[in-house]
């Protein structure tokens, strides 16, 4: 047996109170060129249950004698356990903020928007037209797109609902971005790595540019080498912008797991303010750094309390508003108004590169005084700031690739961004609820 090939995290797990004959879910990592001259030993005999192109690896079930050989097979290179992943939400009383800067022009068209969740409710009224593509990786049987859990319509709703349903009252921040749904979480909102994993893939092999991933799981502190951890950061190589929740573990440091704590994912913590008291701050609950190879997590924050979305029919997730909206908390939706501003951008220019769109963003951003940036990064997310540079010009079509965040283009322009949630009683309130406010945007659940 060769331990180096063993992540820490299954070498934790090896070493326990393991049965002989228990089988372990892992994802082997291996060695393409291996693998094409028929160089393999014991991973010939792997019958997997799912396999990924961004990185080589497949996830299967084995004993840890099986594994023991696979350590031994020069094709196999890395061995990760198939840890469990869940949602990060919470409830709480309502505090919604509508974007402007989709008046100026910027809605998410043209953009597809991939969700990795729970699902969706296809007949939510919010999302009429706009459904692109799904798959159910839970249910391969399933004829068509449904949400038996509530969080993943939630999350869409946040990123890219039209607000149909409610009149407006409540729009997600690129109303005119098409969705593409994978549903990788089962109706508790748990699931296992290679599924979301899969359910990445898919998304982006049907043409999502951005990937929002409002979930997550061990172990805490991550340090980005875990199985989900690789994938996003090959997505982002790739060319796509993958959007995850920091995760609901705080107050407490040290307490970013997978996969936010993957090195060029956009990671993003959760925003709240008070009636009374309209400062933002950040969230107890949203999970703060450094990440366990000592980099510093959360990019940066969005509002992710009180917030009211698209609720699943026969759902009871959140606080519900009415029959077809509820209000939850947690960095799950904290992480979709960035996804959404994401989209925001690349409808005003389809250029701009993953590492460009992370730029604008965390330089954008407003720093919350009197906050650790470990708890903020870089500070509450700002739309409009994101669109402009520092001369303040618009993002248009010209400002191409190699742009930065401190460029622009000529062409486009924009006014304002979504709004923060403001305390229910102050005196934006009435304009928040009607979606005006100006300028600044703005869930693991334990097993």
């Amino acid at each position: 047996m060769n331990p180096t090939k063993l992540h820490k995290s299954l070498s934790v797990t090896m070493s326990g109170d393991v049965r002989p004959d228990e089988q372990l879910a892992v994802i082997l990592k291996y060695k393409p060129s291996f693998v094409a001259r028929g160089e393999v030993g014991a991973l010939s005999d792997v019958a997997p249950s799912q396999s990924f192109h961004l990185v080589s690896a497949q996830a299967t079930d084995a004993t840890p004698s099986m594994i023991a050989a696979l350590t031994d097979d020069p094709a196999v290179e890395m061995i990760w356990p198939d840890l469990p992943v869940h949602t990060w939400t919470d409830a709480r009383v309502p505090l919604i903020g509508v974007p402007r800067v989709v008046d100026a022009g910027f809605g998410g068209q043209g953009v597809r928007i991939g969700i990795v969740d729970t699902g969706i409710d296809r007949d939510h009224p919010d999302f009429e037209g706009r459904i692109a593509a799904w798959r159910d990786l839970i249910d391969e049987n399933a004829d068509a797109a449904h949400d038996p859990n509530g969080h993943g319509t939630h999350v869409a709703g946040i990123a890219a609902g039209s607000g149909a349903a409610g009149g407006g009252r409540y729009k997600g921040v690129a109303p005119q971005a098409m969705l593409v749904i994978a549903r990788a979480l089962d109706a508790e909102g748990g699931g296992r790595t290679s599924t979301v994993m899969a359910g990445i893939e898919w998304a982006i092999d049907n043409g999502a540019q951005v990937v929002n991933i409002s979930l997550g799981g061990p172990p805490y502190p991550a340090d980005g080498t875990d199985a989900l951890s690789v994938l996003c950061n090959a997505a982002v190589e790739a060319g796509i912008v993958v959007c995850v929740a920091a995760g609901n573990m705080g107050p407490a440091g040290h307490t970013i797991g997978a996969p936010s704590a993957a090195r060029r994912v956009i990671t993003v913590g959760a925003s709240e303010s008070t009636a009374g008291d309209p400062a933002d701050r950040v969230a107890g609950f949203s999970s703060r750094g450094p990440t366990g190879d000592g980099s510093a997590k959360p990019e940066l924050v969005f509002p992710g309390v009180g917030i009211v979305s698209a609720r699943a029919a026969g759902t009871g997730l959140g606080r519900p508003v009415d029959a077809h909206y509820t209000a939850l908390r947690g960095t799950s939706q904290a992480t979709p108004f960035a996804t959404g501003a994401v989209a925001l951008l690349l409808s005003a220019n389809p250029r701009l590169k993953p590492d460009e769109i992370r730029e604008r963003l965390v330089r954008g951003a407003e720093r919350l005084p009197g906050v650790d940036v470990l708890a903020q990064g870089a500070g509450r997310g700002n739309a409009y700031n994101a669109f402009v540079n520092a001369q303040g010009r618009p993002l248009g079509p010209s400002a191409g690739a190699g742009s930065g965040a401190g460029s622009g283009g000529e062409s486009g322009g924009a006014s304002g961004g979504p709004a923060v949630p403001t305390p229910p009683g102050s005196p934006a309130d009435s304009t928040a609820r009607s979606g005006c406010l100006p300028a600044s945007l703005g869930a693991f659940r334990g097993r």
